[in-house]
C-alpha cells in the first residue's frame, strides 16, 4: 500500500526532466550556508543535445511569483529531501541563475554545505516539464518554454543515486569522514572527465 507521501513524491517526479549544470566558477558560497551560481545556460547544448532558449523559464517564474510560490531547493532531486530556499530565481542574459540559503537545522544542508566547501559537490540541476519546444536543422530539441519545478544540488548526473553518509554533531571523525569522502568523490570526477 502507498502512503500519501509516495504517492505525492510519484506524481511530482512524473514526466519531469532533469538538465546538470556544472557549478565550475560560476558557484559562490558567499556566506556560512549561502549560495549562488547558474543552474542552466542559455544556447548551450547540454549531453543529451538539448538546448534552452532564452526567456524560456519567464512564464514559469511569473506564475509562481503570481502564486506566491517559490522554486524548491532539493537534494538529489529527492522530493523529500529538501535543503534549503532558493531566495532569487531569475532569468539574465546568460541563464538561470539562483542564489539561495542552506539550511544548517537539517542534517543533509548541514551535509551539503560541508560537501560544497570541500570541492566535492559542484553542480546543479533543474527538475522541469517541457511546455514548448522545436527542432533545429540539426534535430537538437530547443527547448523554447519550460514550467520549473525545483533546482537540485547534485554530484554527477550519472550517479544519482549516490548519497553522503550522515554528518554527526561537528565530531571531528565526522567531519574525517566527510574530507575523506570529498577527496575521492573528486577524484572520481575527475578520472570521469578524463575518459
Amino acid at each position: 500500500m502507498m502512503t500519501d507521501q509516495h504517492t505525492m513524491e510519484r506524481a511530482m517526479d512524473a514526466g519531469l526532466e532533469h538538465k546538470f549544470a556544472r557549478f565550475g566558477e560560476r558557484l559562490a558560497m558567499t556566506g556560512e550556508a549561502e549560495i549562488e551560481g547558474y543552474a542552466s545556460l542559455f544556447d548551450a547544448p547540454d549531453q543529451g543535445g538539448d538546448i534552452v532558449r532564452k526567456g524560456a523559464y519567464a512564464g514559469s517564474l511569473a506564475k509562481l511569483e503570481s502564486e506566491g510560490r517559490r522554486v524548491k531547493m532539493l537534494w538529489q532531486h529527492d522530493p523529500a529531501q529538501p535543503i534549503g530556499v532558493w531566495d532569487m530565481v531569475r532569468e539574465d542574459d546568460r541563464g538561470l541563475w539562483v542564489k539561495g540559503r542552506l539550511l544548517d537545522s537539517t542534517q543533509k544542508g548541514r551535509e551539503a554545505a560541508a560537501l560544497i566547501q570541500a570541492g566535492a559537490i559542484d553542480g546543479l540541476s533543474i527538475g522541469y516539464r517541457t511546455t514548448k519546444a522545436t527542432k533545429d536543422k540539426g534535430g537538437r530539441r530547443l527547448l523554447m518554454e519550460l514550467e520549473l519545478w525545483e533546482v537540485s544540488l547534485v554530484t554527477f548526473p550519472m550517479l544519482p543515486s549516490a548519497r553522503v553518509a550522515a554528518k554527526g554533531d561537528a565530531s571531528s571523525e565526522a567531519e574525517d569522514a566527510l574530507r575523506e569522502l570529498a577527496a575521492a568523490l573528486t577524484g572520481a570526477r575527475l578520472e570521469l572527465a578524463r575518459r
